[in-house]
This record gives structure tokens, C-alpha cells and sequence, in this order.
């Protein structure tokens, strides 16, 4: 059982119970929002990484490892090998991955990872063969190649082993070069739409008064909890636009929440969280099982006696007496925080409490267990 409990306050801590305390927090319209159509793009392809040590894909086993060397080495002029002649473990067969960032230009580079897809036990050492990268649309946008990072590792003798971190997977930093551009001018648009992070009709209403406010005209309107519409006044153009909103302050608001970790304990309360006036009781048994090992041995010059070993357990119960907390109705943070201690519990008691006050109907917020 968790002896402690992790709170992570996040926002404000009320000093009364229903009154908001002053210096609410703000950001950057930058960090909560998204431009639409400015995004990432997948890219995916299928390669062979060699030069390992012994470690690679056994063709036995991994078919597509063997149908892919073949390939290779014809196009590369070498045929005609039969499968005697082209047995290795010094290759394996791996799905390369990247993303494309938005604005990538030909010729600029962009990381990769590297995922072992046949039975190799470790890609260490390897490099990447040439492997072309495309995406939804069937489209060569990348092609990767180089020598692959492995940030785990793995070491096995006869009668051990030892695995470290996953070996089978890997990076290569800067190890695509772009081939192919999407075509998207950002500089032509006249609307753009901007769409929130986390929804929240509030939240959208401030960024399109902060927006306005700033630029003294009506530019920006919320279409709904998510999506607020620039539209370009013809005087500046959209990039300039957009540069002066992202550096903009707003406050956003937030949806009352309590977000439950069961496996570490942590709880994470939000500010806005209420409580109606309840009385909380929380009691219990602790059993302590001790095992102690006595050592029994034979009488001088006995004959056929040997020596053993007698275990001996004792069984202890301590009874903790319930105890009644109340908690006044709508409380804010600090007064759920200070009646949760009150009663002197641990997190896994604490997770139970607030489920069951929720059953109850008596926590007004969101409750979240991951």
C-alpha cells in the first residue's frame, strides 16, 4: 500500500470556497492552438539494415528477409544465387518511419526510426541500405539511408542473458533526405482557421476578443468550442497576421477534473473541482504475517539424528478505527486537499474515497482513471 499522497495542484488554490484567487495564469495563443492544414505528414517504407554482427534475421524463418536480399543483389547486377549461397545473419529486414515535417523543402533532411520486422535479435552495428519513405498517397516524399543508432542492447551466454532498453529499434538522426515537397503556399491564403488544442467555448471566445482587441478591427471570429476563423483584412498578409497573434496572451479556462494514476498513486486535482457537503469515514484491518526459522538439532552421540530447520509464523491484526471527516459543500481545491489529510489516508484509500463521492453525485468534475 502507497503510504503517501502525491497531489500535483495544477492552477490556482482557492483561498475561499467559490472565489477564484487573483493572478489567474496565462499563455501564448501559440501554445494552445493549431493552424489548420499546417501539419505532419507519415511517411513509411520497407528496407534492409546489414552489416551486423551475427545478429540479423535467420532466412529460415523470415522469408521476406531472404526475397528482399535477392532483390537487392540483382538489382546491383548479382543473380542467379541459390539459397546455400546467400544464407547470412548479418541482415535483417526493418519498416523505416519518419515524419514530414509541415514546410519541408527538397533536399532537407529529416530523423528516422528504424524497427526490426523478422526475428533479429539486435541491430546494433547496422546500416540502413538505401529505403524509400512514402505516404497515404502512394508518393516517394523521402529516402533514407546511414548507419543506425541503437540505444539498447542485448548479451547472452550459456547459461544468461541480459536485454537492456529494446535493441530491435533505432534512429538515425537526420537519416532521410527529402525528395519531394507538398504543395501548400501558405502565403496566398486569405482564411485560415485556428482550432484548439482542448475545446472549450470559453477559451474560444477570449482568443477571438484577444485577437480582435489587438488588431482593432474584427479579424477573428469562434465558429464553435474548437475552431476560430482569421480572415485576411487585405492591409497585411496572412504570414504577418499569424505572427502577431501567436505571441498574444490569453487566459484559458478549463474543465473541472480529477485525473487518477492507480499504479504510482498520483492525483491530479484541477482548480476548478467542487464538492458538495458530505461526511467521509475511512477505516481498516492491517494484518502482519512474520515467518521465523529455528534451527533443531540432535542429542550428543544420537544416532540417525540430523539437523533441521522449523519454521515458525505468527499472525498479528491491528484494528484502525474509522474516522469522520466533513467536508463543507463546494469547497475549492485547498479545503478538499486540507479534509483528504484530515483523515490521515493513503493514495489507495484516497482513489477509493473519491470514486465513491462521485457515486454519490457529490464531485462535481471529471473523473479520470488511467
Amino acid at each position: 500500500m502507497i503510504s503517501s499522497i502525491k497531489f500535483l495542484l495544477i492552477g490556482l488554490i482557492f483561498s475561499f470556497a467559490g472565489v477564484a484567487g487573483p493572478g489567474a495564469a496565462q499563455v501564448r495563443i501559440k501554445d494552445i492552438v493549431m493552424i489548420e492544414g499546417v501539419r505532419s505528414n507519415q511517411l513509411v517504407g520497407y528496407g534492409l539494415v546489414v552489416g551486423l554482427n551475427g545478429t540479423g534475421d535467420s532466412l529460415r524463418n523470415s522469408p521476406f528477409t531472404r526475397n528482399a536480399i535477392e532483390g537487392m543483389l540483382e538489382r546491383l547486377g548479382i543473380g542467379n544465387l541459390s539459397e546455400e549461397q546467400i544464407r547470412t545473419a548479418n541482415t535483417a529486414a526493418v519498416m523505416v518511419t519518419a515524419s514530414l515535417p509541415p514546410f519541408a523543402r527538397a533536399g532537407g533532411t529529416i530523423d528516422v526510426v528504424v524497427s526490426s520486422l523478422g526475428d533479429a535479435s539486435s541491430l546494433r552495428g547496422g546500416t540502413l541500405i538505401i529505403t524509400p519513405l512514402s505516404a497515404a498517397d502512394g508518393e516517394i516524399y523521402a529516402v533514407a539511408q546511414g548507419p543506425i543508432a541503437v540505444a539498447g542492447y542485448a548479451a547472452q551466454g550459456l547459461n544468461a542473458s541480459i536485454v537492456e532498453g529494446v535493441p530491435t529499434g533505432a534512429r538515425i538522426e537526420n537519416g532521410a533526405i527529402v525528395e519531394r515537397e507538398v504543395d501548400f503556399n501558405f502565403g496566398e491564403l486569405t482564411r485560415v482557421e485556428l482550432a484548439l488544442r482542448n475545446p472549450d467555448f470559453v477559451t474560444a471566445r477570449r482568443v477571438e476578443t484577444v485577437i480582435n482587441e489587438a488588431f482593432g478591427w474584427r479579424i477573428a471570429k469562434a465558429l464553435d468550442s474548437r475552431t476560430i476563423v482569421i480572415e485576411e483584412s487585405g492591409k497585411t498578409s496572412m504570414i504577418e497576421i499569424i505572427a502577431d497573434i501567436e505571441p498574444l496572451l490569453v487566459e484559458p479556462d478549463q474543465v473541472a477534473r480529477v485525473v487518477i494514476d492507480a499504479r504510482s498513486g498520483t492525483i491530479v486535482i484541477g482548480a476548478n473541482v467542487r464538492i458538495d457537503r458530505i461526511a467521509v469515514s475511512q477505516g481498516g484491518l492491517t494484518v502482519t504475517v512474520r515467518d521465523d526459522f529455528n534451527v533443531s538439532q540432535p542429542e550428543s552421540f544420537s544416532i540417525g539424528g540430523t539437523t533441521v530447520i522449523v519454521p515458525e509464523s505468527s499472525v498479528g491484526v491491528e484494528k484502525r478505527d474509522a474516522k469522520f471527516a466533513v467536508i463543507d459543500g463546494s469547497v475549492s481545491l485547498q479545503r478538499l486537499v486540507d479534509g483528504l489529510n484530515a483523515i490521515g489516508v493513503g493514495a489507495t484509500e484516497t482513489i477509493s474515497i473519491l470514486q465513491a463521492i462521485k457515486a454519490a453525485g457529490a464531485l462535481h468534475a471529471d473523473l479520470e482513471i488511467i
